[in-house]
């Protein structure tokens, strides 16, 4: 029983493409059928894989139907993160699509997915991305309206990650793999409520994604912090190979 994680499928068989990235890199070309393959030489059916957000570019559920069903076909247990952009999400209906889906996805959202004796925890998360002011390659100001509308999101999101702590406590868990969608800290920070929140708990890992092309892909920590393992697992930053963390 093995415990596999990606993030950012991005994918759109009912729906328009917009992202210039997907439309035009080379590692974004038919990523689902390479993922897929990959999935089905690696994931038995008693694995699990932690899918980090960003499933699908559909509007609502009816465009990411055969998104979903594509999730749902990939080999062993799969729990879903919400991203920023799987519109079909509400975060107030995800006791809904878990009956929807039981048996088949679980959505993770103010909750725990259970994982041999580590509880699987997480949020969508958020973090400041600019606007930047950039001179030579130092930033030398941001906006700070943004900045404060930014951290009103990470507030929001620190609350319900740690609804998801909680519960697991609750039920006894004192082992825990943190999962976000966005990155813990931005550009700016080396710490931030999020890495707080993972050492107030003991997390093990903090996995995240979002951070898309090589300019990228080091925006946030990386490696051992605290004594806490932090990991991207962007589907372009991992070519499509899911990542086993345990």
């Amino acid at each position: 029983m093995s415990l596999f994680t990606i993030g950012d499928l991005h994918l759109h068989f009912q729906s328009e493409l917009k992202a210039p990235g997907q439309l035009h890199e080379p590692v974004w070309k038919n990523h689902e059928v390479k993922f897929r393959q990959n999935c089905e030489k690696m994931i038995r059916p008693d694995d699990t894989l932690v899918l980090a957000g960003d499933h699908s570019w559909g509007r609502n559920s009816a465009e990411c139907e055969k998104d979903l069903e594509y999730i749902c076909g990939l080999p062993g247990r799969k729990v879903l993160l919400r991203g920023n952009h799987d519109m079909f999400w509400d975060v107030k209906k995800t006791a809904a699509l878990n009956r929807q889906f039981a048996g088949r996805l679980f959505f993770l959202q103010n909750n725990y997915a259970p994982y041999q004796d580590y509880a699987i925890v997480g949020t969508k998360g958020y973090t400041f991305e600019g606007p930047f002011y950039v001179r030579g390659r130092k930033i030398i100001g941001w906006d700070k309206e943004a900045e404060a509308h930014a951290q009103k999101l990470v507030e929001r999101e620190a609350e319900r990650l740690e609804a998801s702590f909680e519960a697991a406590r609750a039920d006894g868990y004192s082992r825990f793999i943190m999962f976000l969608h966005y990155p813990p800290t931005n550009v700016l920070e080396r710490n931030s409520v999020f890495t707080a929140m993972a050492e107030k708990y003991g997390a093990e890992q903090v996995i995240y994604a979002h951070c898309h092309g090589e300019h990228r892909f080091h925006d946030s920590i990386e490696g051992r912090h605290h004594g806490i393992m932090y990991r991207l697992v962007s589907g372009d930053y991992l070519k499509w190979v899911p990542l086993q963390i345990l």
